[in-house]
């Protein structure tokens, strides 16, 4: 239900596929390349071989571990990896994946609308490299070598490209028979095992959190790791509905280290008019010395396979690379609200004929919000956040039908110790009415900065769900609701920046398209695909149009926000 860039936090760098290790490796070997990884990349190190790498394509790969997108592959992949991935990929195929990454169309040189020749595609390929292929310039493609060839997602209930290209009757791939799904997990190399994780256990979740940290998500020079807090996966992990059963791990039978994760929380997910009871997947992770294992597929069946004993048939996920088949695809944005530090730590480039003092102004904020009213989200709102949410994501082809305990769950802070602070929630309340007319959220993702001596760590705010009476009452134009927006949207920049966020990312979802470009947000290179599993549906807009850019006029249909 999810492939090795599963996530919905960014269309991020999640690491360059180590080499290949061969087919002879001993579960022994494994485990002792285990632990030398986590020596290597669980703490920051000294080292300082990064810095002999080009600057340009340092600058670009940052950004995308930090959520901003990167059109920079590793380049690393042989002629040999290139053939195999496109093994067996025709005209139609290639076809329908230029569509959907117009940055890869324009890279090969190939017009809308224009078709493809065999030879063509032959000359094309030729000039690029195999990440950028089969990402569409969207990461350096984690695990590629493995999934790029399609030939596990030909098994799968998925639809495949080339397949149709006009409308299609919504509704599952298969009906699964429940006497049929297998009782036991299906077999392993040997020296490793199946185990359920256990997150009420401090122990396991500080083990989930050393795995992510060294092995999900990093730039290709180390330079910086997503810094998934406990407090922020136990948020993400334990939502109300979550059952332990689909939290999977991969322990090395030896040593007990855990090498392997994927995970599922339950959604009522409504795509157009039919609401499904689903499952939304994430945090995959392999250990970067078992890559070549094939892992990636054997956790997708084992999650699969847990997710259909409790009578769930359809799963969401979303991914950097490119698979049969994205329902939608977002591009990512970022605003910088820490200039300087950005630039310090390499991930925001100095622009040609301009100064350090020029961004910076740029970039400033008021000291003090704008939006009369404005206050931070209580317990007493959850009521009127729930009508306002469910009203709102009404207007999108896809999204979350909220109860109010996963209002509760996702957006109200329980106070505890400011430092496990995970989401932001703000209200707009009528003060004659005592209604709620507005809210946004947003929630935080760090990132570990190493080998700098002046930072630390980079605080990532990401958007998170918002809605407006702007944009449901009649009385209001859709230039009013671009309004509105904006002025609830700087307000936030300026909230994130007063809790010390260096940076905020947001995606070309719900109606953002309507701010992004008035608030200073700058264009991500990747973009992140939307996935169904055993449901095919139409495609859904993404809030982008043929050439990548905003498509403020259409709008997107997605309205679902994934971490």
């Amino acid at each position: 239900m999810a492939d090795e860039q599963t996530s919905g936090a960014a269309p991020a760098d999640k690491g360059k596929a180590p080499e290949e290790t061969p087919e002879t490796t001993t579960a022994a070997q494994a485990e002792s390349d285990n632990e030398e990884e986590q020596e290597d990349t669980t703490a920051p190190s000294t080292a300082t071989g990064a810095a002999s790498k080009k600057k340009k394509s340092k600058r670009k790969r940052v950004k995308a571990a930090l959520g901003g997108g990167s059109s920079e592959g590793s380049g690393s992949a042989s002629r040999d990896d290139l053939n195999k991935a496109v093994g067996g990929l025709g005209a139609a195929d290639i076809q329908a994946i230029l569509k959907m990454n117009p940055a890869l169309a324009q890279q090969m040189g190939v017009g809308e609308g224009s078709e493809l020749s065999d030879k063509k595609i032959q000359e094309a390929m030729k000039k690029l490299n195999l990440e950028e292929i089969m990402t569409g310039l969207a990461s350096s493609g984690k695990n590629v070598k493995d999934m790029a060839s399609y030939k596990f997602w030909q098994t799968q209930p998925v639809p495949k490209f080339g397949e149709s290209s006009g409308p299609v009757e919504e509704g599952p791939f298969k009906i699964v028979d429940i006497e049929k799904v297998p009782k036991e997990p299906g077999p392993l190399l040997p020296g490793f095992e199946w185990v359920t994780m256990d997150l009420t256990k401090e122990e396991e979740i500080q083990e989930l959190f050393s795995l992510l940290y060294g092995h999900y998500v990093e730039d290709d020079e180390a330079m910086f790791r997503f810094n998934y807090s406990e407090s922020f996966l136990r948020w993400a992990l334990m939502c109300p509905g979550w059952t332990k059963e689909w939290h999977v791990g991969i322990r090395a039978s030896a040593s007990r280290k855990l090498v392997a994760f994927i995970s599922a929380i339950p959604v009522a997910l409504r795509v157009r008019k039919k609401v499904l009871s689903a499952s939304e997947v994430n945090f995959m992770v392999v250990h970067k010395k078992l890559r070549s294992k094939r892992m990636a597929p054997v956790l997708i069946k084992e999650i699969t396979r847990r997710c259909y004993l409790l009578k769930t048939w359809q799963a969401i996920y979303t991914g950097g690379v490119v698979l049969p088949k994205p329902v939608s695809t977002c591009r990512y944005f970022h605003r910088s609200l820490d200039w300087q530090k950005l630039y310090e730590v390499g991930f925001s480039p100095l622009p040609a004929n301009s100064k350090p003092q020029y961004q910076i102004r740029k970039y400033a904020l008021p000291d003090h919000t704008g939006t009369k009213h404005l206050r931070p989200m209580e317990e007493k709102d959850i009521d009127g956040v729930l009508d306002l949410l469910r009203r709102y994501l009404d207007k999108f082809d896809m999204a979350p039908m909220f109860t109010r305990e996963e209002v509760e769950h996702w957006l109200l802070y329980k106070k505890t110790s400011p430092e496990e602070q995970v989401v932001w929630s703000y209200v707009v309340e009528d003060p004659s009415t005592k209604k709620l007319t507005d809210f946004f959220s947003f929630y935080i993702l760090e990132s570990s900065v190493i080998n700098n001596a002046n930072h630390k760590n980079v605080r990532a705010a990401y958007l998170f769900y918002y809605a407006t009476e702007h944009a449901l009452s009649p009385q209001y134009s859709r230039a009013d609701l671009k309004k509105r927006l904006n002025e609830l949207m700087n307000d936030a920049l300026i909230l994130a920046k007063k809790y010390k966020f260096d940076v905020f990312n947001a995606l070309t979802l719900l109606d953002n398209t309507l701010f992004l470009e008035d608030q200073k947000f700058g264009a991500g290179d990747g973009q992140l695909h939307y996935y169904l599993y055993n449901y095919n549906t139409n495609a859904i807009a993404g809030g982008v149009d043929a050439r990548n850019n905003v498509d403020e006029k259409n709008g997107s249909g997605m309205g679902v926000v994934m971490l």
